[in-house]
């Protein structure tokens, strides 16, 4: 593209974004930037200090709906530890590993040795397979001898993931065992409250009592997280009332900082892509519509052609009718035997299609309810949508295609 003009370069970004980074989810921020969470903080800091003058890290368990800090603070606190550490001549690792991706224990294992060889840039190959759980757990202990490390913590995200708690086991009793010399500690992430119940005695015993519980953001801790990043964008991008706006509706929506953050970086890269010099208060609805029908392409992105004939089907009964809150079994059926025919598929029995639109209701798609019918009627089954019509339309239709809705 050697003849073309400055003007058409294609990977021309626009002057919205200074540090775009500072705004995507996953990215681990300094400690100063971490918000509303000081008790939090300090909790997890008292629970590594020891190790960070070479004594045993105390093992934590962390409580907390979605988006509420935990992966977040661990990270940032463990990783401050490792500085401090350094600052007393003491060798501190730390090891992430999120369970969500690595749910069994042979691949936990692995991605622990793999952290800490990438973080003590040692010269090992860690095999992707072939080896069982306890040889990769082996490549952590002889690493840990091999460069002197005083502590070691691993952070389990998702812990509640893995198919079982022989990883924990491990690591809860390595100096004990004599696999390791170094003080072994783990930072246990879940979204479950129940999850320290589910341990088998032994492990349970051999755990601190240390249970911290991460509530919801509010309203203005949310704001103060969002204006804590704003030099992601260039000086005066962002309108007055963008970000009170993003913090309102995603304290409505259970107080959800990692929503927060990422439906302020898509109102961002809305308006860079329509080439606009600010980001206005239109942009954060068009990002959280995005975001919704996003999370609805990714719902039905796996289920059956027929699946998204039916949902189709409802989500233009509603739009087409507004005033009518649900519709019959067969009402539905007839439009969706037009659907199915236009799409070049072969529609199913009125049967198949009530007994899918069940499904739907369970996943709480869909809601259906019998309903008594007049005189001689009797009663029938009614379905109504439970999202909106637009998201679902736009959703069903980027999943048909492969593309963005």
């Amino acid at each position: 593209m050697s003849g073309s003009n400055k003007d058409d370069n294609i990977f021309k970004t626009g002057g919205i974004f200074a540090n775009r980074e500072l705004v995507r989810v996953g990215h681990v921020p300094d400690l100063e930037r971490v918000v509303g969470r000081d008790d939090e903080v300090s909790a997890i800091g008292q629970a590594l200090g020891p190790a960070t003058v070479g004594g045993p890290p105390e093992s934590t368990i962390i409580y907390g709906k979605t988006g509420t800090g935990k992966s977040l603070v661990a990270r940032c606190v463990s990783r401050e530890a490792h500085f401090e550490a350094q600052a007393n001549d003491i060798s501190f690792q730390q090891a992430y590993v999120d369970c969500s991706d690595y749910q069994t224990d042979a691949k936990a294992s692995r991605e622990m040795a793999r952290k800490l060889v990438a973080s003590l840039d040692a010269d090992i190959d860690v095999p992707r397979v072939g080896i069982g759980a306890a040889d990769y757990r082996d490549i952590t202990w002889d690493l840990l001898e091999e460069y002197n490390i005083n502590s070691l913590v691993v952070i389990l995200d998702e812990i509640d993931k893995l198919d079982d708690d022989e990883l924990l086991r491990s690591l809860s009793r390595a100096r004990e065992s004599g696999k390791a010399e170094a003080h072994v500690g783990a930072i246990c992430i879940s979204n479950k409250i129940e999850y320290r119940e589910r341990l088998s005695e032994r492990i349970d015993s051999s755990l601190q009592e240390n249970e911290l519980v991460f509530d919801p953001y509010d309203t203005g801790q949310l704001r103060a997280i969002l204006e804590n990043r704003t030099d992601a964008f260039e000086p005066d991008v962002l309108e007055p009332d963008v970000i009170p706006k993003v913090a309102a509706l995603s304290a409505k929506e259970h107080g959800d900082a990692r929503k927060a953050i990422d439906t302020l970086y898509e109102a961002g890269r809305l308006a860079e892509k329509q080439g606009m010099e600010t980001v206005t208060v239109s942009h954060v609805d068009d990002a959280v519509q995005q975001a919704e029908v996003n999370r609805f392409e990714k719902l039905v992105r796996g289920t059956t052609p027929h699946v998204k004939y039916i949902l189709r089907t409802l989500a233009l009964l509603t739009v087409d009718n507004p005033a009518q809150e649900a519709f019959r079994t067969h009402q539905i059926y007839t439009l969706y035997v037009t659907v199915a025919e236009q799409a070049g598929a072969d529609p199913l029995s009125e049967d198949r299609v009530y007994r899918l639109l069940k499904e739907q209701s369970f996943l709480g798609v869909t809601e259906s309810n019998h309903t008594g019918g007049g005189q001689g009627e009797g009663s029938y089954l009614e379905h109504r949508l439970l999202r909106d019509p637009d998201v679902v339309i736009q959703a069903i239709d980027g999943s048909a295609t492969g593309g963005d809705p």
